[in-house]
């Protein structure tokens, strides 16, 4: 029991602070909570504001943007992204309903079962599970097929990408930094390179696919509407690596090549 003169705090019992009726005491008193909200917004109001504009963010566009896509492989991996965003909200949104309740909890005991098995689990496991199944669906619709697919090379050297895809005439021919492929048609990039590890990236195509020397990637690719696409190499290779942009050209198969004259390697001209 407390002595005369306490402030209402007692002994410690276990875990469960008794006040001077022998009753369970608030851990988190309504004046302490009010203070340590103030406290929070003073110190971290910006941090919140700046939280606060990440749904704004992630409606930017441009080129290089993901959330924009142009094909069916860069919807799949908008899809998923969306998808990882919101699993994540939930998590997010549990684990702080689980706080919040813990510190209005005023030292009441509840049994921890269900909390550690029903939520801390088997939620947060059930959301991790549908999104790596969704994740492993996605993947293996944006693989490669043994069809008759249109198929072009890639090869990336310091710092530079070459490509080889049909001329004018239908026979290949190689490019630099600019790729030329119809709209509307799937297709093959093989992907090779020649000196250290990149990386082949059309964000508004598709997703990333490694460049290894001595080693081919198959990469299947599709611009759904005529354009140009912007390309990059998203691993570092060297002093040269921020130079490593490209560009794919889609144009309408139901009309003439675009000229490609100005992107030919001098030995491989017609």
């Amino acid at each position: 029991m407390a002595r005369d003169g306490d402030l209402g705090l007692g002994v410690v019992e276990g875990d469960v602070l008794l006040d001077g009726v022998g009753k369970a005491a608030a851990l988190f008193p309504a004046a302490f909570l009010a203070h340590g909200r103030f406290l929070w917004l003073k110190g971290h109001g910006h941090k919140a504001l700046a939280l606060s504009a990440v749904p704004l963010l992630a409606g930017c566009d441009g080129a290089l943007s993901t959330l924009a896509p142009s094909g069916p492989a860069a919807r799949d991996i908008a899809m998923l992204w969306w998808a990882m965003l919101i699993g994540s909200g939930l998590i997010t949104a549990l684990v702080l309903g689980l706080l919040t309740a813990a510190v209005r909890n005023n030292g009441a005991r509840r049994s921890e079962r269900g909390w550690i098995w029903g939520w801390g689990l088997g939620f947060t496991g059930a959301v991790l599970v549908v999104l790596l199944g969704f994740s492993l669906w996605i993947g293996e619709r944006m693989l490669a097929r043994g069809d008759d697919a249109l198929r072009v090379g890639a090869h990336a050297a310091q710092w530079e990408w070459r490509f080889t895809q049909p001329g004018p005439d239908g026979l290949p021919v190689q490019t630099v930094d600019t790729l030329y492929i119809p709209a509307g048609e799937s297709f093959d990039v093989e992907i090779t390179a020649q000196d250290v590890i990149h990386s082949f990236w059309v964000p508004q195509l598709g997703g990333k696919m490694d460049a290894i020397p001595g080693h081919q990637n198959l990469h299947r690719l599709r611009a759904d509407t005529p354009g140009i696409y912007e390309g990059l190499c998203a691993e570092f290779c060297g002093i040269g690596h921020s130079f490593m942009r490209f560009t794919v050209v889609a144009y309408d198969p139901t009309g003439p090549i675009p000229d490609m004259s100005a992107d030919l390697i001098p030995e491989t001209r017609p």
